[in-house]
């Protein structure tokens, strides 16, 4: 069992998805509501959130397949996609890969904002579904493909389980943390996320090398 690889992908899907420096733009975007109506936003976030980093856990592989896409080269792009949010994460903002102004438009239907743009792509962006894909990669080639899937999907509905609770105390946490707080916190995991951006890269490279140059790395 790799308990390594269950926390390096539990905290690989936490910071790129960063509920912590979602909150204020929940809080921005539900202000407002009636309790109800946000308790209907926080669940259709997680439900959709949730359900399409499963479904690309799931069938990410058979859309390399589809389009000739080799684990190396999606290692190498995912990487460079992820620090360059991570860069942005660093300064506290939110970058806008996760959420384009088009997007934010959308929410001007109330329920709807919990789908466009809270559940996607704000928590399961491009970068929170590369993050997953390259785990399923990983997990792939492991000694241990079943348990390592099992360990990415626990990280997903750990991650889930912990954005519900934040959402469902947004209010009164943001109101303790500030802007500052949840600022600081992104820069952590800007910081973290960057890190693991690089490995991403170095590893994909490196199996680059070795699958079309047949040098030993």
């Amino acid at each position: 069992m790799d308990l390594a690889f269950a926390v390096t992908a539990f905290a690989s899907i936490f910071a790129i998805m960063n509920p912590v420096g979602n909150i204020p733009v929940f809080v921005a975007i539900t202000e407002g509501y009636t309790p109800e109506l946000k308790r209907k936003v926080r669940n259709k976030v997680c439900i959709v959130a949730g359900g399409i980093l499963i479904v690309f856990a799931l069938f990410g592989n058979y859309i390399f397949d589809l389009y000739g896409i080799t684990i190396p080269a999606f290692k190498i792009a995912g990487g460079v996609l992820l620090f360059s949010i991570a860069f942005t994460m660093t300064k506290g903002q939110l970058t806008k890969a996760k959420m384009t102004d088009e997007e934010a438009q959308e929410a001007s239907e109330k329920e709807e904002v919990g789908v466009v743009p809270l559940g996607i792509p704000l928590f399961a962006g491009p970068g929170a579904i590369t993050t997953v894909m390259i785990y399923v990669s990983y997990a792939l080639d492991s000694p241990e493909p079943t348990t390592n899937f099992i360990f990415i999907f626990l990280g997903i509905f750990a991650t889930i389980a912990i954005s519900f609770v934040l959402l469902k105390y947004a209010d009164p946490l943001f109101s303790r943390m500030g802007k500052s707080g949840t600022m600081a916190f992104t820069r952590i995991m800007g910081l973290l996320l960057a890190a693991m951006a690089v490995e991403f890269v170095l590893s994909g490279s490196f199996e680059a090398v070795s699958n079309y140059f047949g040098l030993a790395v």
